[in-house]
């Protein structure tokens, strides 16, 4: 872990999405943070340890899903899927699927692995899973606020992880999506998918893939902006219930975390999230290929 100092910074950005405004001040204590992001060796030895068994090797609750065929209620998650071609980039309906099978150990579903990606960043992990492994490692998952902070490298306002321009020296900083999206990768210094935590370089703090290769769980529930502090009554009893509440979609019960950092199906054509401003709602109970976590420690 690296030792992040206490401070104040501007948070957010009004560049480019509605829910990274306003800019704000925020204030962050001195903590830990890890180098990178848990990789599939460490999360391994978490579940060879407590017998962890994740949400998405569980069966669906039929409650959550109402009207549905209860047999088709079974252990699976998320997979990216590209396109044959060219498509309307409004619908991500088009490149997800749900693949029963699918999980940390088998992240593409039945038949893939990640035995020969032992120090890549393990994904198919949902909120309760990235807790309960930082929870086994006497760790905690970083707020917003410190996950931004610590991505920024004591950079104020910068746009990129690194400074403002996106290729120093024409170089590329980031495993992000190379080519069209959601049909043609190219590959980010020869990786297509998630690459091995540390490949790319690492920022002011000497953190590595703070932005780019996977999105990351952060504590807070989202909203469509910043709550500023101060701006809104602060009712300690019931205020982690409302936050709650009001993070989940229209008709669901399932809170939604704040996801930061991007990852490596960030494309400039479809979503330019691969910046310490960047944020992205993600349901509690959701695993995904490319969502994975850090975790961090208080001084």
């Amino acid at each position: 872990m690296i030792h992040i100092p206490g401070g104040t910074f501007r948070m957010g950005s009004d560049e480019f999405s509605a829910d990274e405004t306003p800019v704000h001040e925020r204030t962050v204590g001195s903590f830990e943070i890890d180098v990178h992001p848990v990789t599939n060796e460490q999360f391994a030895a978490f579940v060879e340890s407590t017998g962890h068994v994740t949400v998405a090797e569980r069966p669906l609750d039929p409650t959550d899903f109402p009207g549905a065929d209860p047999a088709e209620l079974v252990p699976g998650a998320l997979v990216f899927t590209p396109t044959a071609g060219p498509v309307d980039l409004h619908d991500w309906r088009q490149w997800w699927r749900w693949v029963p099978g699918a999980s940390w150990r088998h992240p593409f579903g039945p038949g893939s692995s990640v035995d020969d990606r032992p120090t890549h960043p393990v994904v198919q992990v949902s909120f309760a899973d990235a807790a309960a492994y930082a929870a086994w490692a006497g760790r905690r998952l970083p707020t917003e606020a410190e996950f931004e902070y610590a991505a920024r490298g004591g950079l104020e306002g910068a746009r990129f992880a690194w400074g403002d321009e996106e290729f120093p020296g024409g170089r590329l900083m980031v495993n992000r999506w190379q080519g069209d999206f959601p049909y043609r990768n190219t590959g980010a210094a020869g990786w297509v998918g998630t690459s091995p935590v540390m490949t790319f370089p690492a920022n002011g703090y000497g953190l590595h893939d703070v932005t780019g290769n996977v999105w990351e769980w952060t504590t807070d529930y989202y909203a469509p902006r910043h709550e500023v502090p101060g701006e809104v009554a602060v009712d300690a009893g019931g205020r982690e219930n409302l936050l709650a509440a009001a993070s989940a979609e229209p008709g669901s019960r399932i809170p939604r975390r704040v996801l930061k950092g991007g990852s490596h199906l960030c494309s400039p054509q479809y979503c330019l999230r691969y910046r310490p401003a960047a944020r992205s709602p993600q349901a509690d109970d959701t695993a995904t290929t490319h969502i994975g976590f850090r975790c961090a420690r208080d001084v």
